[in-house]
This record gives C-alpha cells, structure tokens and sequence, in this order.
C-alpha cells in the first residue's frame, strides 16, 4: 500500500505493509482523509529543520541528550540523533472509508461498513487499523469526502462543549482557520451571539458568511475594546483561543476581553508567559481543551476499548466525532462553504505545499485516494533490498516486532556484525515502524504477517520482540516451525503458557529440537563472567545482595497488565543469580511492602530471597521507590572471607580478591556479548542457556509476582 510520510526532504508518498488486524480494532480502506493544517505542517517543518535549529527551538532537549551521552555513551547519542533525522514520520488523524475486516469481539461495526476514523492510527494511508472506540459509521446521507473531516471537527467540538455557552451569552472566538470556523457555526447553532477576531480579512468575511455577528481585525483595530463594546461593557462570557501563534499578546488580549468570572478555552497553540494581572482581578478561568474529548489518551478507553458510561460522561471522543459529522449533514455546519481542496494521493506533496503557500485557499484540504472497491486487498511483503548471496556461516534473522528496545539496542547490534548476522525480515503491525527499521538497518523485507517469518526456509533464527504478553504463543510457533528462536524477556507472562512450553519439550523428547534463547543478557557481561571465574573454585555457600532501583512508572502502563515488572525485568537477576551461584533453587521466598496509598505498587516493591542446594542465598530487592540519584543497579558478592561489589555494571572491585580491570563511563550490560554467545551457540547446534534453566527462572520470575 501506498503511505504518505514526512521526511527532511519534505513530504512524501512510500509504499509500505498494509498493518495488520489486531484485536479490538478494524481494518479500513481509506477513501479520504483530511489534513490537519496546523499540527501536521508543523510536523513538516519539524521533519526538514536542521539539527542545529531544533536544538535552538528545543533547548530542553541538550539536557536529554546530555543525560543518554553520559548514561549510554556518546557514539550511542550520535546514532539515535542520526537515526531521528533519517526517519519517516507517518501523519494526519482523520479518515474516512470502508471496513474491511473487524478484530476479535466487536459486533457493532460490519465488513463494508462506511465508517470515519481518528487516533494516532489513522494516518493518509490507504489503510488503516483503527481501535474500535475511535471508528464511528458515517450517517446516512453525508459525503465520504467530508466525513474524513470527524476527527478535526471532533477537535473544534470538545473545545465549544468545554465552553459551556448557554443560550444568548457572549463567546468569542480567536483565528479564523479551521477550527475557528467550525467553532463559530456551532455556536451559532447553540444559540450563542458570536464574535472572531483574525489579521486576514478574507477569512473574517468567510467567518461573517458563515453566522459569525461580529468580525474583528486585529491588525486594524483593538479586539479588547471592540468585544467590550459588542458586550455592552461587561466583556465576553467565554473566549475560544483556536489560533497558532508563538507571540504571548493575542492570549493575553483573550484574558482581558472576558467579563468577570468569563473562561479563557485553549484548542491552538500559543505563547504561555501569562501575566498575573491578565486573570487575578477578574477571576478568569484558563481551560484546556484536549484534543477530540473524554478518551483522549486513555490507554484503557482507546486501546482496551473500555467504554465510559453514557449517564456519566455523555460526551467521549468517538460520540463528539459522530455528532459533528450528524451536524455536517443536516446542515448545521457549512463545510462546502469553506471550499475543501482536494488532491489525488499522489499529488499529496502538492497538497501540503499549497497549505504552506496559499493557505487561504486551503482552510481544507483532502486526499483523495481513487479506491477502486473491486480492488483485492493485496498484503505481499515488500522488498526493500536485493537478496544476499548465501552464506552458511552468516545467520539469517526474521524480526517480529520492531519496537524501540529493538531498534535502539539489539538491531544495532546485528548490525555491528556483519559476518555473523543478516536481518532479512521485520515483521511489524505498523508500517511506518517496519519501514523506517527496514531502511535504518537494510532488512530485505518488510511485512505485517509472521507467517512470512515463520514459513521463510531462508530464516535461521526468529527475533520476539513484541509485547510480553504473546511472546509463550510465538516461541511455540516459532520451535513447532523448526526455527531457531531468541524471545526478548520474559518467555512467558503465566504458568498456563510456560506449561505449554514445557509440554512442547516434554512430547518432543530424544528428537533434534531448535535453539531457544531468553534475552537474558546480564550473565553475559564482562563482569557477571568475571564474578563467575572467581566462584567457580569456592568449596563454600555464596552469599548475594542484588539492588535494582527500578524506577517508577505509572501504575496505568502497559507492562503492569502485562505480567508485572518483576516477570518482565526481575527475571534478569533471577537468571544471573542461577548462573552464578550454579546450583539448583530449593526454595524461593517473596516480601513486598503494602501501601495504603501513594504512587507506589506492592508488585514492583519486592524482596526475593533464593535459597540454593548447595546452601547459598541470593537475596534480590528490586524497587520502584528509589531515587532517580540513585544507580540503578548494584551487586555484592560475599564468600571465604571474600567480597566482590559490581557498581551498575561500569566497575567492579575486589576485597580479599583479585579481580580484573574492569571500568566504563557507562553501563555494559552484555547486550553484545549475549549476541556473540547466541552466534557461537547457533554454528555449535549448543543453547547458551539450558531450556531447564530458562523454564526455571521464568516460573521463579511469575510465582514471585503472584504471591
């Protein structure tokens, strides 16, 4: 499919994977799609700004880069910078078109449903997959072209419904683009007595055709002065502030033109140096709007698909995009009026340009995408490199999930290692994520199905790095298919799934099995082998206290409802505590602290004491409570009046030992390491880690968390 991108050279159309369907969403063919003058041209210019103009701009982000220079090294710093600047920006929120196919348990929504569609998803794509609760149908009656305006509409909406104008007050509303102009048509429709204020006089008078009572030009004339006499004194009841504007003047005109005890509402972007004396005296109320409504940027609400209750929250995003588009229809809100413009999808440079250059002309602009509905749907990988000669020695890589640990740690990796490695596929459910991983790190195909992964004769070994929560079905899939497989932690999120893995290795017992590796890279550093070296000659039980100041993170993210922070990170130490110590666990024991209140959780606050046969204990604190000050992990090793303490992986130091050399700036985790473990293990037909080893840990890592 054909995707339009943003990209330092400007805009253009690529084609990538079409996504594929997850459960809770639904698969669109877009028809239209609008664009979003005001953020997505910002995203343009952002995308084609020089490193040093954004670093002026941004100069919060110097101390962002400072603090990855000094945690992970300036070479490390160089390749995210080069990498953001290389990278394709998938953009626009606002579509309309015909369903496709519909995920796992939605009812309501039909295969060839007309339908309009927002969220970070639904880019100008010629499809998409959307979550559930931000699909709406089109009503009846109402143009597919002007449908793909629901989403942008929604936006202007929630701002007036965040206004609470009743009948025959004041309101105001500041720039007359878009989101201005559709603001006033629904107040007007609500029974306000509207003004606007605007420098272009053009748009004024379309605001004045379309209901606007009064028009002001601030150029011209004082705006504050103006709406004090339009109110006869007292001032405007609210004011909606839908300009984009860098300069602090027009906002602080927006405070001073509302009566006392008035509302200022945010939908645009403006400079935020707010003067006290603006607001003190009158008791004016700042609100902002956010987005399309109730439901923005709930995880829980767009990607779980819960509902809010209608009695308690009457208007959500995906209600205020259904209403705007009802309005639109029965003519409540002139859209033909404002003149959309409309380009082909391959012309979609040109629309972007006209936006920049002739913006009074492009108040709306669409892209049409010529959908043919006899058209298959076609969903073939897409090939972005010729295919290497063949090499025995070199291990072929089908990559399924191309998110950020993926592309920031272990792809670069690979790539380091030519000779040993060569990433043919990344599949991934979004394109514009594959796409830009395929191109960074030269992968010869791209696709959205793991069939094309798994049924690849070519693929030597799968790379899981997806969401914990399906990495037990996809090792399972991956050894059934006689591939090599290496899962990024954890291996599974519950015992159900770890049985299944265990049954696997049970039924298939005395056959040749593949390789399985557990992203377990902590053994593998220069210190954990260096600790190792030295126990290995101990005739006595070991004694280890292990600190992960984890750090917190908000209880509503996604890797608490995925298993937990001790089964996706505290397993590390779980497995590095078996390999050192090299014993069997006897028993393993768990206390957490219990809060009654606060930000911090009993399931990532946690004592983990393991007791081995061989009678050394291993006792790991890991927790979220820590300060940031704080490393974030340290170890020490006590044994026949010997010590070791390894200070977060940059130092290790002996007492009553000798020990290697071993000091960095940052930390070394073994990441590379584990790689070149995992290649030798590959051409040997050898596990690095036993599969009891991995199986054991990960029970120890769930059975943790539970109790």
């Amino acid at each position: 499919m054909k995707q339009v991108f943003t990209s330092k050279n400007g805009v253009v159309v690529k084609d990538t994977i079409i996504p594929s369907l997850s459960a809770g969403s639904i698969l669109i063919r877009v028809h239209y799609s609008c664009i979003s003058a005001g953020t997505e041209i910002s995203a343009v210019q952002g995308a084609s700004t020089s490193l040093l103009k954004r670093v002026i701009n941004h100069p919060e982000q110097i101390k962002q880069a400072l603090e990855i220079a000094q945690k992970e090294g300036v070479k490390k710093l160089i390749g995210k910078v080069d990498s953001s600047m290389e990278k394709l920006g998938g953009s626009g929120y606002s579509i309309s078109g015909q369903v496709i196919a519909v995920g796992r348990n939605i009812t309501d929504i039909k295969v060839g449903d007309y339908v309009a569609a927002g969220g970070n998803t639904a880019n100008h794509s010629e499809f998409v997959c959307v979550p559930r609760n931000l699909v709406v149908k089109v009503p009846d009656g109402l143009e597919l072209s002007l449908a793909s305006l629901g989403t942008v509409g929604s936006i202007a909406m929630h701002g007036v419904r965040r206004a609470d104008l009743r009948l025959s007050e004041f309101g105001v509303v500041v720039g007359c683009g878009l989101m201005g102009l559709l603001a006033i048509q629904m107040l007007k429709a609500s029974g306000v007595k509207v003004a606007c204020t605007d420098v272009n006089s053009a748009r004024l008078a379309l605001a004045k055709e379309l209901g606007a009572d009064k028009v002001i030009n601030s150029a011209d004339e004082d705006p504050v002065l103006a709406i004090r006499n339009w109110t006869n004194g007292y001032g405007a009841d609210a004011v909606l502030f839908t300009a984009a504007t860098h300069s602090d003047e027009p906002l602080s005109q927006s405070f001073r033109m509302c009566r006392k005890k008035g509302k200022v509402v945010l939908l645009g972007v403006s400079g935020m140096n707010i003067n006290r004396g603006d607001i003190y005296k009158d008791e004016i109320d700042f609100i902002i709007s956010t987005s399309y409504g109730p439901g923005r940027y709930d995880s829980d609400y767009e990607g779980k698909g819960v509902e809010y209750p209608y009695a308690y929250v009457r208007w959500t995003e995906n209600r205020n995009i259904y209403s705007f588009l009802e309005l639109v229809r029965d003519g409540k809100i002139d859209v033909e009026r404002i003149a959309p413009k409309i380009y082909p999808l391959e012309d979609a440079g040109k629309a972007y340009d006209g936006i920049q250059n002739d913006p009074g002309n492009h108040i709306i602009t669409i892209i049409d995408y010529g959908v043919d509905n006899e058209k298959t749907v076609d969903n073939n990988p897409i090939k972005l490199a010729a295919a290497k000669p063949v090499n025995k020695s070199i291990i072929k890589i089908g990559l399924i999930g191309a998110g950020s640990f993926a592309t920031t740690v272990l792809l670069p990796i690979i790539a380091a290692h030519p000779e040993k490695y060569q990433l043919k596929t990344i599949v991934n459910r979004s394109g514009e994520k594959a796409l830009n991983a395929g191109r960074q790190f030269k992968a010869e195909i791209i696709s959205s199905e793991q069939d094309d992964v798994f049924n690849d004769p070519d693929i030597d070994l799968v790379m899981i790095c997806t969401r914990h929560y399906n990495h037990a079905e996809l090792v399972l899939k991956g050894l059934k298919a006689g591939k090599n497989v290496y899962v990024e932690k954890p291996l599974a999120t519950t015992l159900e799934q770890l049985e299944e893995i265990k049954k696997y290795y049970v039924d298939n017992e005395g056959k040749p099995m593949p390789i399985l590796m557990v992203g377990f890279n902590r053994r593998f550093s220069k210190h954990a082998r260096e600790i190792k070296r030295l126990l290995d000659n101990r005739t006595a039980p070991v004694f280890i206290r292990y600190r992960m100041n984890a750090g917190y993170v908000p209880a509503d993210a996604w890797v608490h409802g995925d298993g937990g922070r001790i089964i996706g990170e505290g397993c590390h130490l779980i497995d590095l505590m078996q390999f050192l110590i090299a014993s069997p666990v006897a028993d393993c024991s768990v206390a957490h602290f219990k809060p009654k209140a606060g930000l911090y959780l009993s399931e990532d606050n946690r004592f983990i004491t393991m007791e081995f046969e061989d009678g050394s204990v291993a006792e790991i604190e890991y927790f979220s409570c820590g300060s940031k000050e704080l490393p974030k992990e340290y170890m020490e090793v006590h044994w026949e009046n010997k010590s070791v303490i390894m200070d977060d992986y940059k130092l290790i130091t002996g007492f009553g030992v000798k020990v290697k050399e071993l000091k960095s700036a940052v930390s070394k985790k073994g990441h590379e390491e584990e790689w070149i473990a995992l290649y030798e293990a590959l051409i040997k037909g050898q596990s690095p880690i036993s599969v009891s080893s991995l199986i054991r840990t990960t029970e120890i890592s769930i059975t943790s968390s539970q109790e």
